[in-house]
């Protein structure tokens, strides 16, 4: 899909084509140009590329690119994605809400660790929810882990509990939870949930070093920071590489890597 802007050279995507390797050619560090091979369809097929920008899951790429220093492709493995369950339940008004007063719900020892109206956000012809008569639409958040556990244990414990979960699950605790803290407003469960979405995230957020029971690292040791490091001509950008598991984190990310690119002799510009 060709896309054109001024004084931009265009631009290519490959809809639904999943890399899976990233060659360089000539050498590691002095490589000339990056191979990559990617699958679309049934098909695999390969291109050559003078500087390759990863942006993926960092425990991904020592597969991707076998060629990556040892030291490096341990850092690019340390880190533990955090799983999490975005849950949306279709409520036909929240009548309940205004007269309870609330916006947002905590529970400190429920299933679903909060619930709250949606962001009021309006888009083209869709307007967000503007009285309590209206549907609206809740946002439920879980984070799966398991106590007693170091941070990264209790997250691939949580992912095996999520992806082992049946969906009837989700929907009891969801429909004790909101009988609970809303039924004294008038809220039935039976009646007034219209429709729900879970979304499981399996490799949700990136690892930002939990304070409790990381070690202490000098910044230029840390695992992400190793982890970064320009190979060649490939640089990396993702959250993980930023240890910071926010949109602002990613972007940030991005523009150093392509600066890495600019600024490389061994690299022009691209």
């Amino acid at each position: 899909m060709p896309v054109s802007t001024p004084n931009r050279r265009n631009v290519r995507i490959r809809l639904n084509s999943t890399v899976v390797r990233a060659r360089p050619i000539g050498g590691g560090v002095n490589a000339k140009e990056v191979e990559v091979t990617y699958v679309n369809g049934s098909k695999a097929r390969k291109l050559r590329a003078p500087a390759v920008v990863f942006a993926c899951y960092n425990t991904f790429i020592p597969y991707l690119c076998p060629e990556i220093p040892d030291h490096q492709k341990e850092a690019l493995s340390y880190a533990e994605r955090v799983p999490l369950i975005y849950t949306n339940v279709l409520i036909r008004n929240w009548q309940a809400f205004q007269k309870l007063g609330v916006q947002r719900i905590a529970f400190l020892t429920g299933y679903f660790s909060s619930a709250e109206m949606d962001f009021p956000v309006s888009m083209g012809d869709y307007r967000f929810t503007a009285s309590p008569d209206e549907p609206c639409v809740l946002h439920l958040l879980r984070a799966p882990c398991r106590h007693g556990m170091p941070a990264k244990e209790q997250y691939r414990a949580g992912r095996r509990d999520m992806i082992a979960t049946a969906f009837s699950t989700y929907e009891r605790n969801i429909r004790d939870q909101l009988a609970r803290a809303l039924g004294p407003g008038g809220f039935d469960p039976a009646k007034d949930i219209q429709a729900i979405t879970v979304n499981r995230w399996a490799h949700g957020y990136a690892y930002e070093y939990p304070a409790l029971w990381e070690r202490t690292w000098q910044p230029e040791e840390k695992p992400n920071v190793v982890a970064r490091r320009p190979f060649g001509r490939i640089v990396i950008a993702n959250s993980d590489a930023g240890a910071h598991a926010y949109t602002d984190g990613a972007i940030d990310q991005a523009y150093r890597a392509v600066q890495e690119l600019i600024g490389s002799k061994n690299v022009a510009p691209v």
